[in-house]
């Protein structure tokens, strides 16, 4: 009775509940039942926490029963990727080290939408220690893409993006170091958002010095929302964003009004498009998709566009060094002897490399060149637009296509659109543009100037209203896409 509910956003449920319609436990309950029927094929959560869901929806319940006011979520269900902490949910970061590890805390984004009476569905299934742009690790089954079981969600926010696809809850949560928030959106067609750096506080992720591979990527890093829209996206982020003492990099967020920042009009902004940033081998079907969702932005939105590239080069090599720069090299050496094979190969080969200082302050100064080259650029244009990723969704068990378009590339090459990203701290989001003519899904990069993380958000708001998605369904749960 209640299941279709779940085929709407979180902004429209949680008025639901407010105004008595449903129930928090009715809502929870219906995600539940849902997820035991999907779960199956989808393969999303690695951790579910059904009692402690229908615990937290019951307080819900009791808290508008005795007519206290709910916060923004009010019973809402909600993933977690799981790299980010649950205090006394096991948070395994997809790593046989933690298999059992069951934090004492919760991270702080966890902890602040919890407070807004969001319910923790459970965790969702990422790559080991987040080291992979897609979703296996040692423990648990690949998540499936719900548009195509045979393919990839991306990642590594891998199940966030595929429970959000399959409509196993409307709001998730994931982490982006080198696009993962942006890569399983574009993968899934969902809307994922990577704020500025600092407006999302972390901890303990990324900065408890106690975990080896949990205490990585502290300059890279971002933790931001995967909605299925651009409303939803903006509602977490009205309850995530702010200071917080824990963590050293946190900014205050009072220039932003994250909400009503949605009905900005775009027209007369300078908007920047760039295909292929000048070197990326680019599959045609994501170029002709992106390029058509860009026209839109001049034709309906009242934008000047112009295709032009930012001038920045390969630095794949420059990511894998500030990558194994910002973790904990003894630590996790240690932890790949004790583990031997049952560490994920990948991660192994970073481990294994022998690192010079020379290959860190290279990729220092390299990563300044790029956050020159790019606030330069940005000084001439308000939005920069990109495909998300170089290809379509591709088979699972494998790290990337070596050939796209033609030619010979590394296996990390299809992310290579939103890496730079992560190096400067910009906000960049990720929505869905079209689809290929197989029906998988392709994502449009949007990208702001430092801070400037309203203007994305009302970007996306309007490509969303001349362009809605959510409406389309996998043929997989019974509802072709159109």
């Amino acid at each position: 009775m209640f299941e279709a509910l779940l085929d709407e956003d979180a902004t429209a449920l949680a008025a639901l509940i407010r105004n008595g319609e449903v129930s928090a436990r009715e809502l929870t309950q219906a995600a539940l039942d849902r997820m035991e029927k999907r779960e199956p094929l989808i393969q999303a959560f690695c951790t579910a926490s059904p009692e402690l869901a229908l615990q937290q929806a019951s307080v819900v319940d009791a808290k508008r029963a005795r007519g206290e006011a709910l916060g923004a979520f009010a019973g809402v269900p909600l993933a977690v990727k799981d790299l980010i902490c649950t205090s006394g949910v096991k948070t395994t970061s997809g790593s046989a080290a933690y298999a059992d590890f069951i934090p004492e805390d919760d991270d702080i984004t966890v902890e602040r939408l919890l407070a807004a009476d969001a319910v923790l569905l459970g965790k969702t299934t990422a790559p080991e220690f987040g080291y992979s742009g897609v979703g296996h690790n040692p423990l648990f089954p690949s998540p499936r893409n719900p548009w195509d079981l045979s393919k990839t969600p991306g990642g590594s926010s891998a199940g966030s993006g595929a429970a959000l696809a399959a409509r196993l809850c409307p709001i998730a949560l994931g982490s982006d170091g080198g696009g993962s928030v942006r890569i399983p959106a574009a993968h899934c067609g969902v809307y994922g958002f990577k704020a500025s750096m600092g407006r999302v506080p972390l901890w303990p992720g990324c900065r408890d010095e106690r975990y080896p591979g949990v205490s990585s990527w502290e300059s890279l890093e971002h933790i931001g929302p995967m909605t299925r829209t651009v409303r939803d996206s903006a509602l977490m982020m009205s309850v995530m964003a702010g200071p917080d003492m824990r963590d050293r990099h946190s900014i205050p967020c009072s220039d932003v009004d994250w909400n009503s920042s949605l009905e900005k009009p775009l027209n007369g902004l300078r908007i920047a498009y760039s295909a292929d940033f000048g070197y990326i081998a680019v599959d045609k079907e994501v170029r002709d998709v992106v390029t058509k969702a860009a026209r839109h932005f001049a034709r309906e939105l009242g934008a000047e566009l112009e295709e032009v590239d930012p001038g920045i080069a390969d630095e794949g090599a420059t990511f894998a060094a500030l990558v194994a720069f910002e973790s904990d090299l003894t630590g996790m050496r240690q932890m790949q002897s004790d583990l031997g094979s049952r560490m994920s190969p990948h991660l192994s080969a970073m481990l294994q490399r022998e690192w010079r200082a020379e290959h860190f302050t290279d990729a220092n100064t390299a990563r300044k060149k790029i956050c020159n080259q790019l606030w330069r650029f940005m000084q001439r244009y308000d939005l920069l637009l990109t495909p998300t990723l170089a290809v379509p969704p591709f088979p699972l068990n494998m790290q990337g296509p070596e050939i796209i378009d033609g030619r010979m590339v590394r296996s990390d090459h299809w992310l290579s659109f939103c890496y730079p990203f992560n190096f400067t701290g910009q906000p960049a989001a990720s929505i869905p543009a079209g689809f290929t003519a197989s029906g998988l899904p392709i994502g449009l990069q949007i990208v702001g100037r430092h801070l400037d993380d309203g203007l994305v958000l009302a970007a996306s708001a309007a490509f969303e209203r001349i362009q809605p998605w959510n409406h389309l369904y996998p043929d997989l749960i019974g509802v072709a896409h159109e």
